[in-house]
């Protein structure tokens, strides 16, 4: 591992610059925490324009929600 960073008192971590660049993350993303054994996977929570288009045909009318289930 080259790339590393330190826990800081505040419980904050910097992301290294090389990492920030390769994955294109910006200030002020959110990601999630996903715990995974003994270590976390840190995933980028997409905008809501980010997925735009993402369902192709999909429509937000004759939604089929769970209250038609017996």
């Amino acid at each position: 591992m080259s790339d590393q960073a330190t826990l800081s008192s505040k419980f904050q971590i910097s992301i290294p610059k090389a990492i920030r660049h390769a994955q294109q993350w910006e200030a002020g993303q959110k990601f999630a925490f996903i715990p995974k054994g003994k270590g976390v996977l840190i995933i980028p929570i997409p905008r809501r324009e980010d997925l735009a288009g993402l369902v192709k045909g999909g429509r937000a009318e004759d939604y089929r929600d769970r209250n038609d289930r017996y």
